[in-house]
């Protein structure tokens, strides 16, 4: 197997091809990110590697939405592509005494790191997956904004702006309303017409605390991610406890590690809170927290915590959520 690490950006690739494991050495290419760059970056790796493209493994960091197309670009044309946590990478080039950032020294680190970890093939979601995300992103982008256009509303009220001016913002909330109403119609349609997708929300909404819009949301996380288990999950989102603790001197409070992305955590805020009310499970974990002295952003953590074990138990096994506690 060959590996090309690929430090993508919006403009360019960056790829590094690892000509000799044992010395380290390598050949570099720069492309546009564009589909034309991305068919010149796999015609130059099989031409210097002198290998079929599927003895190529391709090593990219998840970056965004800018990894996506050169890596569904190169899993269809029959290459094994590796996607990665960047955090991963990171530390690699840490343990490895590798100091220098940069497009070419990000190409070689993720070559050296295909080649020692040998990490796990990445599998595109299928196209009705990726659909939905692009849906639940659009809303929630549009519901950002109409959440600014009433802030903007308020102020000018408050400042006595002009009636053509108050005018134009509650035109345009009304707007952004009717569209919102449109996309989550839409989104409602969309998981309608995939009966796997149908089947999945309806065990999803069985957990208490989970609606509409959250079953939704963890659809598309569970099907894009392919986690392990539970502690996985609730890890990529951030939602595990960190220690900070060396000898009887320095001793720090645990918090939430909070990596990834912070939308999650907000989208899953006032679900747990719900769900510590009425999910018999989560309520107990709740109460308990709360009687043993822990704060109550502590104990809410806790209960986001569980609400996506839930919900990736009820997902994984397709069954709908029975509760536990007694």
């Amino acid at each position: 197997m060959q590996f090309i690490g690929i430090d993508v950006s919006k403009e360019r690739l960056h790829s590094a091809w690892l000509r000799d494991p044992q010395q380290g050495l390598m050949k570099s290419k720069a492309s546009d990110n564009s589909p034309e760059g991305q068919a010149l970056l796999l015609a130059w790796a099989q031409r210097v590697s002198g290998a079929a493209p599927g003895e190529l493994c391709f090593v990219l960091e998840a970056t965004g939405v800018y990894h996506e197309a050169v890596a569904l670009f190169l899993h269809q044309a029959g290459c094994q592509v590796a996607v990665t946590n960047p955090l991963h990478i990171k530390r690699f080039a840490e343990s490895h005494g590798i100091r220098t950032k940069n497009d070419h020294h990000d190409g070689r680190v993720l070559a050296l790191y295909g080649q020692e970890r040998r990490p796990h093939a990445w599998q595109p979601p299928p196209e009705h997956v990726r659909d939905l995300r692009a849906l639940l992103r659009r809303l929630e982008a549009l519901e950002e904004d109409l959440q600014r256009e009433a802030n903007r509303l308020e102020k000018a009220q408050i400042e006595g702006a002009p009636a053509r001016v108050i005018a134009s913002l509650q035109n345009m909330q009304a707007t952004l309303s009717q569209e919102i109403a449109r996309l989550r119609q839409e989104i409602d349609d969309h998981i309608e017409a995939h009966p796997d997708l149908k089947a999945q929300r309806a065990h999803l909404e069985t957990i208490p605390g989970v609606g509409p819009k959250l079953s939704a949301w963890f659809l598309a996380l569970f099907r894009l991610k392919d986690f392990r288990d539970a502690k996985q999950a609730a890890a990529f989102l951030g939602l595990v406890p960190v220690e900070y603790q060396s000898g009887t001197s320095v001793l720090k409070r645990p918090r939430l590690a909070k990596n990834g992305d912070g939308r999650w955590r907000a989208r899953l805020f006032l679900p747990a809170l719900t769900a510590a009310r009425y999910n018999a499970d989560i309520r107990a974990l709740y109460q308990r927290l709360i009687t043993a002295g822990k704060p109550k952003m502590s104990a809410a953590g806790a209960a986001m915590r569980k609400l996506v074990q839930i919900a990736f138990g009820v997902f994984k096994h397709q069954q709908p959520y029975r509760p536990q506690s007694a």
